[in-house]
């Protein structure tokens, strides 16, 4: 092969291909072009490696092809770039396609808790096998509001923070276990319910309330939403629907992998609010409603962001929030 006329007759056409792989924006057209220079000028280098081998010419296309390449598949976007599009579009859809559930799962604990609850406060050999008077008359006078305050806030923030992200991570990655989430959601019940009805049996009901509230709506709301991821994956290998269970595992794994991300985030304000205002000397309105606003913009964030997002056509999946973003940059 004439090497030289080869790349006479195709100048032209490299020359193009280089000129769109350099510019900044593309037209509709400009970017249906750019393919179609690139597919036929990585046929052309083919046959060039081919017949000669390693040449200037070859060089010089492969080097055009390799901006155009990078022009319609794009260069994956930098995490730090991708962070706004993760909780404003992933973390509230993944949370918003598991409302449903995470309401079934706070049901249950409600009643639960109040079954166990009504048992023990009902029964007083029940309440006596818990444990004996002066060791009862301690919890509800003394340990129940020392717990607050025993550690410096700062410290006793970070015990909570990293034991409630624990538990719900570990709802989730076991999720597919079927018996571990239903574990937990029963043993949290059951302490709720417990401690519930000693407080209560001994005239401190008010206290058990006052100090639970302000973390606890929105510490429990994170605990149900992971509960509920776990749920979903077992859900997913049980009933994959249409999808292959590996498929569909895959998926919905990575989708509430993004929920046990962002309920870290969600976790650590319950656990500032445990740790600075629960045992704080302010008025118990100003606490409870610091807890019920916290609340109520986490299910703001799910509800209303979250249905905005899956309308959208968002889905959750933290492989999109990893491979960045992959598009022709047209005009």
């Amino acid at each position: 092969m004439d090497l030289d006329a080869y790349s006479a007759a195709h100048r032209a056409e490299w020359g193009r291909l280089a000129e769109l792989g350099s510019q900044r924006r593309l037209s509709g057209a400009q970017s249906d072009e750019l393919i179609e220079r690139y597919q036929a000028g990585a046929t052309q280098l083919s046959f060039i490696k081919t017949t000669t081998g390693s040449t200037v010419q070859g060089d010089r296309l492969s080097v055009a092809l390799s901006r155009a390449r990078l022009r319609f598949t794009g260069a994956s976007a930098s995490v730090v770039s991708q962070i706004p599009r993760f909780f404003v579009l992933q973390l509230p859809a993944a949370l918003y396609r598991l409302r449903w559930l995470t309401l079934a799962v706070a049901l249950v604990t409600v009643v639960v808790a109040g079954l166990y609850a009504m048992w023990v406060s009902g029964d007083p050999q029940v309440l006596a096998n818990i444990g004996s008077d002066a060791q009862l008359q301690k919890l509800v006078n003394e340990d129940f509001v020392n717990y607050y305050s025993e550690n410096p806030a700062a410290s006793f923030t970070g015990q909570v923070w990293t034991n409630n992200a624990w538990i719900a991570a570990q709802c989730i990655a076991f999720g597919i276990l079927g018996v571990y989430v239903p574990y937990i959601v029963l043993q949290n019940a059951q302490n709720v319910g417990i401690t519930a009805a000693v407080m209560f049996a001994y005239g401190k009901g008010d206290v058990f309330f006052l100090y639970i509230a302000p973390h606890g709506m929105l510490e429990l709301t994170a605990i149900f939403v992971a509960a509920a991821g776990g749920l979903r994956i077992f859900w997913a290998w049980i009933a994959p629907g249409p999808r292959t269970r590996g498929q569909a595992l895959a998926e919905d794994a990575r989708a509430l992998s993004t929920v046990a991300i962002g309920l870290m985030f969600v976790l650590l304000v319950s656990g500032v609010i445990e740790g600075f205002v629960t045992p704080a000397p302010w008025p118990w309105p100003v606490k409870i409603g610091i807890g019920a606003a916290a609340l109520l913009a986490f299910l703001a964030y799910i509800l209303v962001l979250g249905g905005r997002a899956v309308r959208a056509g968002e889905t959750g999946d933290l492989a999109e929030f990893e491979a960045g973003s992959t598009r022709i940059y047209a005009a």
